[in-house]
């Protein structure tokens, strides 16, 4: 007889493991995600990630949105009458309280290397300080953040050009294929205690994130490759640049002067380094090439971009 999995997740990194889990022996008895919300302009209430890809693949799964888990008597009476053998958890959104976990042992997939960027914003933290390798540990959950035993760890190489979307892509798959292993090794697996000493946490994104200036193109570009995805990398006169390649770490420069203009990307010197840049988009209008922005600012090698 199949054991039976609970599933708690929201973003598309979540969805890659919940496919998986489908496509597995284990059956998947209910799924818990975020509530709907309102996104744009426009506000439109639009369903998280995996619930609209369980609406799409008209999939015949029990889904809970509760607004939170703590002190909720209902929730915990739903994820008890469907007696689940695990719980498995991937970039859920919120805490499981002690009532919750005590239910049946509840797995994390958190994208890092633990105890290293406990937190919300693991991916983006490796990519910002330049680490070499990055992964995914599948561990124990407890009433601590991300401070549970650790069951399983898988590394992923982190090359020069990668960007947080290929990031994610890449560390959902192997988070996937993790879930199952972990999952089928479970009755002889030896939980392994995090080193407290090696520790370290990231928070939230926000926005203001994103804000840079031409002083280190090194610096700069880590950013890009870390927020590309959202909010993006922005001037102090809210010209959002993308599309970045860095060109030299070292040089010594004018703070933002265009170096040179060529058939599809300007260069645009730091004060330390220099950077290629094919986009740019002012605030309110649609992204253009970086030699069209310039051309129709009428800035041309010398001058300087702000």
């Amino acid at each position: 007889m199949s054991k039976k999995v609970l599933f708690m997740g929201t973003p598309d990194y979540a969805t890659k493991i919940f496919e998986e889990l489908l496509a597995s022996s284990y059956e998947v008895v209910a799924l818990f995600t975020q509530p709907d919300k309102k996104v744009g302009r426009k506000q439109v209430l639009t369903p998280p990630h995996i619930k609209q890809y369980c609406l799409d693949k008209n999939l015949d799964i029990p889904i809970f949105q509760p607004e939170r888990l703590r002190n909720n008597d209902e929730a915990k009476t739903q994820i008890e009458s469907f007696k689940p053998d695990f719980i498995i958890v991937a970039a859920y959104g919120q805490i499981l309280p002690k009532e919750i976990l005590d239910i049946a042992p509840c797995i994390n997939l958190h994208a890092s290397l633990l105890p290293k960027y406990r937190g919300a914003s693991p991916i983006q933290e490796s990519l910002i300080n330049d680490d070499k390798f990055t992964g995914v540990t599948s561990m124990f959950m407890e009433e601590g953040l991300d401070s549970g035993d650790i069951l399983g760890l898988q590394y992923l190489k982190i090359t020069p050009k990668m960007e947080v979307a290929e990031a994610f892509n890449k560390l959902s798959e192997i988070a996937a294929k993790l879930t199952i292993t972990t999952l089928d090794n479970f009755e002889n697996i030896k939980p392994k205690k995090q080193n407290d000493a090696e520790v370290s946490f990231c928070g939230k994104i926000k926005k203001e994130y994103g804000l840079v200036s031409f002083e280190d193109a090194k610096k700069l570009y880590l950013k890009y490759k870390a927020y590309s995805f959202w909010p993006g990398v922005f001037l102090e006169s809210k010209l959002k640049i993308k599309d970045i390649n860095l060109i030299d770490e070292n040089s010594v420069n004018k703070e933002g002067e265009i170096l040179e203009i060529n058939n599809d990307s300007i260069v645009v010197a730091c004060k330390r380094g220099s950077l290629e840049i094919k986009t740019i988009q002012a605030p309110s209008k649609k992204a253009v090439s970086s030699v069209d922005y310039i051309r129709g600012q009428r800035l041309n090698v010398g001058d300087i971009l702000v």
